[in-house]
Order: structure tokens, then sequence, then C-alpha cells
């Protein structure tokens, strides 16, 4: 405090930035655990900025220290998921007893996800390193509390992290306490990773045998067989997908481009140019085109149009 001016919102700044530069020293824990004891209520205010990193890496230890652990990782997973080249999770109070034993598995799957938030590489050495505290963490809840959808979940950062055949264990644990239709998706995600279009495929039809009305399954399934290039498959899974969802934007899009590229018809190309503007991913929208574009003898003024979409 001293060095801060006497301000407590100065010194969590200055702390915060001493924990950042290297998560796993204990002190500068201790001082802030001091500062949260001697002057809560100026505390409180700095910790509540949620665009704050240094206020929400703050938050996660106050959280520890008040006992709130799904609170505390909540806070930790949003931080690593905005700087997962730090590794925050060396924090020592992230690996005690008092917090393994008492985070909920749905809050650290949650907090898992978060990880992810901005689509950072994590497969790598360094990364996995750096996750070496969330792996620890992940056993140690997942064999004291088996929830089948946290499992599921938390396998997603497993397989994020390149550790696929931990990935597939955590689902194989899940459907050990109740099969249900994410973990056969997480299964599916982690196939596709490795390039096995057929396991992707054999998943995602596990998954519709548990859930029969999902329409996103259907258009799960359908790309893949658009990758096999089997577009009859695929058409015949878009057309069940919109028995349950008429209306469905992409499942609409997408049964005109495997449509077009199955048959040629000029009309589910033109289809398709009025669908794909509004598509929410570009490169999901790419994608279609180049299907759609690879039709029999379409007419060149709309493929033309169909590229200046997917070029816009």
């Amino acid at each position: 405090m001293a060095h801060c001016g006497g301000s407590p919102a100065a010194a969590a700044r200055h702390l915060a930035d001493a924990i950042a530069s290297a998560p796993e020293d204990p002190e500068p824990y201790a001082v802030l655990a001091e500062l949260w004891r001697d002057k809560p209520s100026e505390l409180a205010g700095v910790v509540q900025d949620a665009d704050s990193l240094r206020a929400v890496l703050a938050q996660s230890y106050i959280r520890f220290l008040e006992g709130d652990m799904d609170a505390a990782a909540l806070a930790i997973g949003s931080v690593t998921g905005v700087r997962p080249d730090i590794a925050w999770a060396e924090a020592p109070w992230f690996g005690d007893e008092r917090f393994l034993g008492a985070v909920s598995a749905d809050a650290l799957a949650e907090a898992a996800m978060r990880t992810m938030d901005y689509g950072h590489g994590l497969d790598t050495e360094s990364m996995r390193e750096r996750f070496q505290p969330w792996f620890q963490a992940i056993d140690v809840v997942s064999a004291r509390r088996p929830v089948p959808e946290a499992l599921a979940r938390m396998a997603i950062l497993l397989r994020a992290c390149g550790l696929t055949d931990a990935s597939f264990a955590l689902c194989d644990q899940a459907d050990s306490v109740e099969r249900i239709m994410l973990t056969e998706v997480v299964r599916a995600g982690t196939w596709r990773k490795l390039g096995d279009a057929e396991e992707t495929a054999a998943a995602f039809e596990r998954a519709l045998a548990l859930e029969p009305a999902n329409w996103s399954l259907y258009l799960d399934l359908a790309d893949v067989r658009a990758e096999q290039g089997d577009f009859s498959a695929a058409v015949r899974l878009i057309d069940q997908g919109l028995r349950y969802e008429p209306t469905e934007h992409v499942l609409r899009a997408a049964g005109a481009a495997y449509r077009a590229r199955l048959t040629g018809s000029p009309a589910e190309l033109s289809e398709l140019i009025q669908l794909a503007p509004n598509l929410p991913n570009d490169s999901y929208r790419g994608l279609l085109i180049d299907h759609a574009c690879a039709g029999p003898a379409l007419p060149a003024e709309l493929v033309a149009a169909a590229r200046r979409i997917q070029n816009s």
C-alpha cells in the first residue's frame, strides 16, 4: 500500500501485475489476502470490473478466500481465455485441496470452456505445459463427481490441447455414468480433429440415436457426408433435419448447396445465393458455395454471383 499511494485499487493492480509475472509465487497472493482482510469495502469495487483482466484475476483469488470455489474457477477460466500464454493456474490456490475438493464439476467445466473463448491455439507443447494444473484439476474433479455433461465439456479442452486419447477416456468415463448426446458430439469432434471421417460420422449417428429430433445433428452428419463426397446422403440427412426445423436458415442453405452439387439445379443455387449472405459463419458459407458451384452444368452467371458473395 505504501508503494501505491495508499490506494487499494492501485495496490490490487500492482499485485495483479506481480501475479502475471510469476503466477506460482505465493507472496503476491499473501499480500492480496491481507489487503482483502484489512480493506474489504475499498477492494470490493475494484474486483467488480468484469472488463479488466487485473480485476478478474484478483477476483478469482478473493472468491477462493471467501470459499466460493465455483466463482473462483469461472474467473480464472476467463482470465486464461484472454491470455493463455500465461500459466495462471500455477496459482497455489488452484491446486489447493480446499479448491479441488469443493469446486463443482459444472463450474470447472464452464471454466475450462472459458479458457477457449478467444480461439487461441492450445495444441502445442508449451501450452500443454501451462495447462497442466487444469488437467490435474479435471482428473481430481471428474473422479470425485463424474457428471456426464461436465465431463464431456472438460473433454473439449483436452482435445483442444491435443490430448485426444485423454479426451476419449473422459468421454468413456462419462458414458459409464450415463450416455448422453453431448458426449457423442464431443467424440465426433475429436475424431474429426484426427481426420477420421467414418468414426466422426459414427459418433454423430450415435448422437442422433440418443436425440433423434435434434436438427443440428442431422446438419453435422450431412456435412461429414458432403466432405466424403456422398451428396445423396447429405441431401437425405438435411431433409430429415428440415422435418424438425423447416425454417432453419442454416439447414435450408446447406440443403440448397448439396442439391445444387448433386443435381446441377439452377433453382437450388439461386436459393443458396439468397440465403448465403445471412449465414453467421463466413468459412462455412464459403464451404457451401464451393460445394454448390461444383455442381454439373450450372449457369456461369449464377456461379459468378455465388462467388461474389463468397469473396465479399
